[in-house]
């Protein structure tokens, strides 16, 4: 085998696992998923029906990937955050998959522990989303977020190092400017 699944977890049929990728205990990926090269799935992690995972994507214990949700590669999802597939769920009247609002978590993004992710969103490269924030809009690239529900206090650098006022990372030398309210790196 290419990749470790441990002997708790549950691999249903029509899954593709990339090399070098990691499913440790109490795990379930379900039909239809696709995950990439070296990703690890902590322990008690869900994947749901034709989940896209990208590759070297870390998903912290406790963890669930519901159906609609595509994270790009490199992506961090924090221990216990939480992805939502439905705006107005019953349990009365079931929609079915077809009715799932999308949710699109780009290249480098963090996530933190306890966080929840409103479907219908998307995450932007490299941004943080502090633990514990409820994100009900789109958030833009390297914005770093937090609270309930989440607001956007600054920006992030690639490295993860919050950015000052000249945009500059102190801890890696990464510089950025402003264009049009978006964060872009200099060449």
């Amino acid at each position: 085998m290419i990749y470790f699944v441990h002997e708790s977890s549950y691999i249903d049929n029509d899954v593709v696992i990339g090399e070098a990728t990691k499913i440790w205990h109490f795990c379930h990926v379900h039909k239809g998923a696709r995950i990439g090269s070296k990703c690890s799935l902590g322990q008690n992690v869900n994947i749901g029906d034709n989940v896209v995972i990208g590759n070297n994507v870390k998903i912290q214990n406790n963890v669930s990937v519901y159906e609609g949700v595509i994270l790009e590669d490199y992506v961090f999802c924090g221990p216990s955050m939480v992805f939502t597939n439905d705006l107005t769920p019953r349990s009365m009247f079931p929609k079915g998959a077809e009715a799932f609002k999308k949710t699109l978590v780009k290249y480098g993004a963090t996530i933190g522990a306890n966080a929840t992710i409103v479907c219908g969103n998307t995450i932007g490269k490299w941004a943080m989303i502090a633990a514990g924030a409820v994100v009900t809009n789109d958030v833009a690239d390297y914005a770093l977020m937090v609270g309930v529900p989440a607001k956007q206090i600054g920006w992030v650098c690639q490295c993860g190092e919050p950015l000052r006022n000249n945009y500059s990372c102190k801890f890696c030398g990464r510089s950025y400017y402003l264009d049009n309210q978006q964060l872009k790196e200099k060449d």
